[in-house]
């Protein structure tokens, strides 16, 4: 293909309190062969000077294409006419090369209120692509035009499902006599002088967390698909994203703007679930104070706070009260603290508790999420993690869609602790499977001499696990609080890793 193309080009003239204003709209499909890159529709009107207007991304096609769309909105003034009749092209920066798409030079052309016109290229084309739903959405709408020059439709239908076609939905287009309304809020009227029908059709989604769809277009004779290149059109809502991260127990320089960094980055990242391990608090002679709770003071910095769910295991620094927490943006209809330690000596620091939530996501169901910080092998991990691995297991029943073991496990990949939970064959490494094992990097190092004598390249010793007959897959894992990524915050790392249904 070439690096870019036009897909669409819209032309609308409408009113808004009677004052007349024409919006541009320019979609196009780029081939992503740089992060760094520049797409711009370079247009000018009838007899005016030429113009530069940038695009922006819209959305993913796939590993190597995307969509970036630009639009202009022009009020009609006394001082100002509006741009009428266009011509432009499409210009790619990247790599220190341009790559154009005008036509090799002769350049499009849009008239004045022309409504939509197609790329040459399309017979059939859905004109709305959108790959996100919206909490609380229903219906779906699909908005397709049809180049009536070439093509005589009789009849447009969206074939879709909602359980990776394991059932298959077909629903018809209507011919709509006005187009949708505009961002004006303004009806326009389907007199489209570049002779493009435009058909629509609302998809009933109701719970469902994805569909997928593409466009049959029947004419005389033959069925023409606008199926996305043969990968189907897709939507779906937001993925659970879980951030895993250790606190290092108020030993932190700075502690404070730390707090505030930590949650600052869980409001950028819209992170759901959050699981936090030496999350302290002030020992106070044991009666702790939660005021003074690590995770508390995190969440109370958020946006909006979320639910939070918190116990401790053992006095740390001989002045905390040292703990483990769960955040999460939904509700927590479970939770339940275990000792999974052989002791439960408070004034041990080998005394483990493991905090547990049940998370009710939107559009996916229970998840069962434990907050973990367990010894090192020679301090009893085999039977810690033995422990939690059946507490994990009673909970894992036909309502919950998903188990993850979340935190600091204090193994390191290719150990005798890493190879217990691997042997398990219950659980697989979330990180490992979404980056593979190519790029995994060495993200979790301290100056510590224990570290220096590792045989292995991949220094992580926090982790999420997930029940391999989890309903889940894991969509993307990133590191965390490095010092080009929201900073360092602690001794350790964090992670954040996406996820949805499969």
């Amino acid at each position: 293909m070439e690096k870019i193309q036009l897909l669409y080009v819209k032309n609308i003239i409408s009113k808004k309190k009677k004052l007349a204003q024409q919006t541009l709209t320019f979609f196009m499909r780029v081939e992503h062969v740089s992060y760094d890159k520049q797409v711009d529709v370079v247009w000018r009107s009838e007899g005016g000077t030429w113009q530069t207007l940038p695009a922006t991304y819209h959305s993913k096609l796939d590993e190597n294409k995307e969509y970036w769309c630009a639009e202009a909105i022009f009020h009609l003034t006394t001082e100002q006419p509006l741009p009428g009749n266009i011509e432009f092209g499409l210009r790619y920066q990247a790599l220190d090369k341009d790559y154009w798409d005008n036509r090799d030079g002769l350049n499009y052309v849009s008239p004045a209120g022309s409504g939509v016109k197609l790329a040459d290229d399309f017979q059939v084309l859905n004109i709305a692509v959108n790959d996100r739903l919206a909490d609380g959405q229903k219906f779906f709408s699909v908005v397709v035009a049809v180049n009536n020059q070439s093509v005589q439709a009789q009849k447009v239908t969206i074939h879709w499902t909602t359980n990776n076609w394991q059932t298959v939905y077909e629903t018809p287009c209507q011919l709509k006599k006005t187009y949708w309304h505009d961002k004006a809020r303004s009806f326009v009227k389907n007199q489209n002088r570049q002779g493009v029908q435009i058909w629509q059709s609302l998809l009933n989604v109701n719970q469902a967390f994805r569909i997928q769809y593409c466009i049959a277009c029947e004419c005389e004779g033959q069925v023409l698909w606008d199926n996305q290149y043969g990968k189907n059109y897709s939507a779906s809502h937001k993925p659970l994203a879980v951030m895993i991260l250790n606190l290092h127990c108020y030993q932190e320089d700075n502690q404070d703007d730390k707090f505030s960094q930590i949650a600052k980055a869980i409001d950028d990242l819209a992170v759901d679930v959050v699981c936090f391990q030496e999350a302290a608090e002030l020992w106070n002679d044991g009666a702790g104070d939660w005021n003074t709770n690590a995770a508390k003071i995190i969440n109370d910095r958020l946006d909006k706070p979320y639910y939070i769910y918190a116990n401790w295991s053992h006095l740390g620094f001989d002045k905390y009260r040292e703990g483990v927490a769960i955040l999460s943006r939904y509700p927590l209809p479970e939770t339940e603290a275990r000792y999974v330690s052989e002791t439960n000596d408070v004034y041990s620091i080998h005394s483990r508790k493991v905090v547990m939530a049940q998370v009710q996501v939107p559009y996916m169901g229970l998840v069962n999420i434990f907050s973990a910080h367990l010894s090192w092998w020679e301090d009893g991990f085999a039977h810690q993690f033995e422990n939690l691995h059946g507490w994990a297991a009673e909970k894992h029943d036909n309502h919950v869609v998903g188990t993850l073991l979340c935190g600091d496990f204090n193994i390191s990949p290719g150990s005798q602790g890493y190879q217990l939970v691997m042997d398990s064959n219950d659980y697989g490494d979330q990180f490992l499977i979404a980056n593979s094992p190519d790029v995994t990097q060495k993200i979790f190092q301290v100056n510590d001499p224990y570290w220096q004598h590792q045989p292995v390249d991949d220094y992580r010793i926090d982790y999420i696990f997930m029940h391999k007959t989890s309903v889940l897959k894991v969509c993307s894992g990133r590191v965390l609080f490095t010092d080009t990524d929201y900073g360092k915050v602690s001794d350790h790392c964090g992670y954040v890793m996406t996820f949805e249904p499969k």
